[in-house]
């Protein structure tokens, strides 16, 4: 007898098709709407303005139509609200008692002031730690197993990880990033751990640096595989092939934005996108916008929107209808890679990162992925110039692009040329390429930056 393999979180859920699951999720739906009404004035608020009752959201679809509630922006206010009124930076969107706050962390900032957006109370935690800790479980993490875990720790939101790898048993050896990657080297020696977890970036940084601090390559590691997430990296194949490669080991992309999507890939050859693993625990991959009209997109294969959060089991901070500015590809055909039957993701980019040049809608991913396949002529590091705040840029837009090692000075103007027209034959942008040495932008321990903000100097 052939042995069922377990892709979801709730086991039971692997004999549920779609439709089945939304029926699931509703159920726990208007619970979780009638707890954030009668708990959150700031929830309230919103019900009441659309002269709406959480029973009167008794399925996905009618959930889909609901105006967004919170954004980035929404979040920071409330925060600075309830520290005004209640001494405290939570949000008034806080419904439980701040005293049984366990555990909170900030986004990393990167699109403005951090933000509590990981506010948890102690069943939270136990709640979506499990779930957490799933994601990898799925892709082979087992108990007693090392995992280096190398982001900005402290108050970060990469810290809630930490909380599902020790719930499924495994024992993350976590090193705080602004120590420095020689630190980070020498810890791989030392403890020999069986996965490393870090960005993208930071990953293929280490291929470089490694013979110079241990004189060993990133292979001596003897990894099973790479966790890596902050970036698009490996949806990216040639970043994907060149990290595989280098580390003899299979690469997985992992998230869990604002303590809701949970996702994974699945170590798939070609890469399949996130499979949303926990249903259970919000609506996000069934629930797109358009990110500029903010109008419902139809949940359908090949579906691009921006995601909307709305927790289904959670006590200090639910999300509900929280457009946190993730544009993503949903996918609902059966992933050839692992056989999964439910939601996977792609991500495209941010919505807050998105540039209109003359009416053309681009993601800065979309740019870096074709810049990426002119390797190894070029690195792969690049940089878009902001002459003024996005979106709007004036024509043409500019990048700059590290040349690859061993490139003639006499095949810069052809090669920037040859990257000007697949640009503009795929995006459909005419862009001003300049070519840079190989080595010019500084790697990130943190996300690595893809704009240089000219006009954050004037």
């Amino acid at each position: 007898m052939i042995k069922r393999r377990r892709y979801y979180a709730m086991p039971e859920m692997d004999r549920m098709s779609l439709e089945e699951i939304e029926i699931y999720q509703a159920k726990k739906l208007v619970k979780q709407l009638r707890y954030c009404y009668d708990n959150s004035s700031f929830y309230k608020k919103k019900f009441d303005e659309i002269g709406a009752k959480p029973e009167d959201i008794t399925t996905i679809d009618a959930l889909r139509k609901l105006p967004i509630f919170m954004t980035k922006d929404t979040e920071r206010r409330l925060a600075k609200e309830s520290l005004e009124k209640y001494g405290h930076p939570f949000g008034i969107h806080l419904c439980a008692d701040v005293k049984k706050v366990y555990l909170t962390g900030t986004t990393s900032g990167t699109t403005g002031t951090p933000t509590f957006t990981y506010t948890f109370t102690k069943k939270d935690l136990n709640f979506i730690g499990k779930n957490l800790g799933h994601r990898f479980k799925f892709i082979g993490v087992s108990p007693g197993e090392r995992v280096l875990f190398f982001f900005a720790l402290g108050v970060y939101a990469t810290t809630m990880t930490l909380w599902g790898l020790r719930f499924i048993g495994a024992l993350p050896i976590d090193i705080d990033a602004r120590a420095g990657t020689d630190i980070l080297l020498q810890f791989a020696q030392l403890t020999k751990p069986n996965y490393l977890a870090c960005t993208p970036s930071l990953a293929e940084y280490l291929i470089d640096k490694a013979p110079k601090v241990i004189n060993k390559d990133v292979s001596s590691f003897n990894l099973k595989g790479l966790l890596l997430t902050g970036e698009i990296g490996i949806a990216i194949p040639e970043i994907k092939k060149k990290l595989e490669d280098a580390y003899k080991c299979k690469t997985y992309d992992y998230w869990a934005p604002a303590g809701n999507a949970l996702g994974v890939s699945c170590g798939f050859d070609e890469y399949q996108g996130l499979h949303a693993l926990s249903p259970n625990v919000c609506t996000s991959y069934q629930d797109l916008v358009d990110p500029i009209t903010k109008e419902p997109i139809e949940i359908k294969d090949g579906a691009i929107g921006e995601m909307v959060h709305t927790s289904l089991e959670r006590e200090a901070c639910p999300a509900i209808k929280y457009a946190y500015g993730d544009v993503v590809e949903i996918f609902t055909s059966e992933c050839p890679g692992c056989g999964f039957k439910g939601i996977r993701a792609k991500i495209i980019g941010r919505s807050d990162d998105m540039l209109i040049v003359k009416g053309v809608n681009v993601y800065p991913a979309a740019i870096k992925k074709i810049v990426t396949d002119f390797r190894p002529k070029v690195t792969g590091e690049m940089r878009i110039v902001l002459s003024d705040p996005p979106p709007r840029v004036t024509p043409p837009l500019k990048l700059k692009i590290e040349y690859g090692i061993g490139v003639e000075k006499s095949q810069l103007e052809s090669l920037a040329k040859e990257i000007a027209e697949e640009l503009h034959d795929k995006i459909k942008i005419n862009p001003d390429v300049t070519l840079v040495p190989p080595g010019t932008f500084e790697k990130s321990t943190h996300k690595t930056p893809i704009f240089e903000k000219l006009y954050n100097k004037k």
